[in-house]
């Protein structure tokens, strides 16, 4: 998918301990980061599936493993909109970016901490769209039988097709 980058990190030790580097703004090709956030996420918890049409997430695990879904809902994907399915796991030392059109959700088979960064300030009301993380037209292959904790507005989102038409209704050039 387009802009949406894997970023492998590297770690420096030495007798003291170790450092990663977990962020910068040469690795992506996207606006820099406004506001960071650290996570905590119990076990058989998903998140989502959230929609942007303003900002780019950065991701990083620090403890536990992420299974972060996609479905690249841009224009220029239509036709082929396939959805995936990426692991961040403690260790892997990776970054995930994911871009504005890029509809997510975040499943926890373990408990988990994670930090990410946003491009714009949080905007509940006119940046965090949502559809049902089940929906089969994301395609997303989620694991198998979870029945995951979700937050209420997560339980009462729509379906995709409910999404995209709000996307065009509103003008944006993601659907």
């Amino acid at each position: 998918m387009k802009h949406i980058k894997h970023v492998l990190l590297s770690t420096h030790r030495d007798s003291r301990g170790a450092l990663t580097e977990i962020f910068r703004q040469d690795w992506v090709d996207s606006p820099f980061p406004v506001q960071w956030n650290l996570v905590q996420s119990e076990a058989n918890v998903l998140r989502g599936v959230h929609l942007h049409v303003k900002h780019f997430d950065y991701l990083v695990v620090i403890k536990g493993h992420m299974q972060v879904g996609m479905c690249d809902l841009r224009e220029e994907t239509i036709g082929d909109r396939t959805g995936s399915l990426v692991d961040l796991i403690e260790g892997s030392q990776s970054m995930l970016v994911i871009p504005p059109g890029v509809a997510h959700g975040f499943y926890f088979p373990e408990p988990t901490t994670f930090v990410y960064g946003v491009s714009e300030y949080w905007d509940p009301i006119h940046d965090e769209l949502r559809c049902r993380w089940d929906d089969a037209a994301l395609g997303i292959p989620w694991p198998k039988a979870i029945t995951p904790l979700l937050s209420e507005p997560d339980k009462a989102a729509s379906s995709l097709a409910a999404l995209l038409t709000k996307l065009q209704c509103d003008g944006y050039a993601f659907c």
